[in-house]
């Protein structure tokens, strides 16, 4: 009996130190846990403004070089010369908004970041510096252009103006392409047509008597929509599905053959498409 209560008070004991194992574990995996996340968070924030900071020193490469291409374009003489200093100029003030809207963007994140110290202050503070020094460049700059009569004022409306002109003519010549390429599609443009005498005499594209006549065909009231539109620089063979065929419109004869295919049927072969459609833009093929 002695035996059997040291026995349960030694798996008691057992019981407790494992359950104490247990919430011993368990706190320190979520602590772990809880630490891996903070320096998650950490590393995005550090990511995030680290992009922003190559972003911003990217700026200033781009208004450094964008002023050494002003201070050479002021050597020079001209429309051109003045459109280069405009054109930059316009850069320049783009580049050094996106500048300042990038340093708020890092004032931001430092205030909003877990991370705090005196380094990413200094940092902050040496961009801010540096965009003030820009900025009196740039003022400068501006002064010793005007001291030759170079005002950028002036500059930025004729660059404008230039612009606007060249705008214009953009879609002058885009409209006269478009024009000239709805002529040259028109001139290219044929029709034709094939049937049995009676197919065409119903869609009133030949004459009671049999006979066919272009001035009838433009001036008559006959079936335009049974007519197949074709691009005569493109389309030069035209199946006709019969083994007895006859060119009703005019056509000069040396420009086409009628040969049979594997199966004896017909096939309009136009040689000399020019010369072919010169006489007539509508082909009328009489078959039986």
């Amino acid at each position: 009996m002695k035996k059997l209560f040291i026995f349960a008070m030694c798996a008691m004991a057992m019981a407790s130190c494992n359950e104490a194992a247990r919430k011993a574990e368990n706190q320190a995996r979520a602590e772990r846990d809880s630490l891996n996340q903070v320096i998650a968070q950490k590393d995005d924030e550090i990511n995030d403004m680290m992009t922003t900071l190559i972003d911003i020193e990217e700026g200033f490469r781009e208004i450094t070089e964008a002023q050494n291409r002003v201070t050479l374009a002021k050597t020079g003489e001209g429309t051109n010369t003045k459109e280069r200093i405009a054109e930059n100029f316009q850069f320049i003030q783009s580049m050094m908004q996106q500048n300042k809207d990038l340093i708020n963007k890092l004032k931001q994140q430092a205030r909003e970041s877990s991370i705090k110290g005196d380094k990413l202050k200094k940092v902050i503070a040496s961009l801010q510096e540096q965009m003030e020094k820009k900025d009196q460049q740039i003022v400068e700059m501006q002064e010793q252009l005007e001291l030759k009569n170079i005002h950028i004022g002036e500059l930025k409306y004729e660059l404008n103006s230039m612009k606007e002109d060249a705008r214009a003519l953009q879609s002058e010549n885009d409209a006269q392409a478009k024009k000239l390429k709805d002529q040259e599609k028109q001139l290219n443009t044929a029709w034709f047509v094939y049937g049995t005498k009676d197919e065409l005499k119903k869609q009133q594209i030949i004459t009671k008597d049999g006979l066919f006549s272009k001035n009838k065909i433009l001036q008559g009231d006959f079936n335009r929509d049974y007519f197949t539109k074709i691009d005569i620089r493109v389309d030069k063979e035209i199946k006709l599905y019969s083994k007895d065929a006859k060119i009703l419109t005019a056509h000069p004869a040396n420009s086409y053959k009628l040969q049979p295919d594997a199966n004896k049927q017909l096939i309009l072969r136009i040689t000399d498409p020019q010369a072919f459609w010169s006489t007539s833009k509508y082909l009328v093929v009489q078959v039986k």
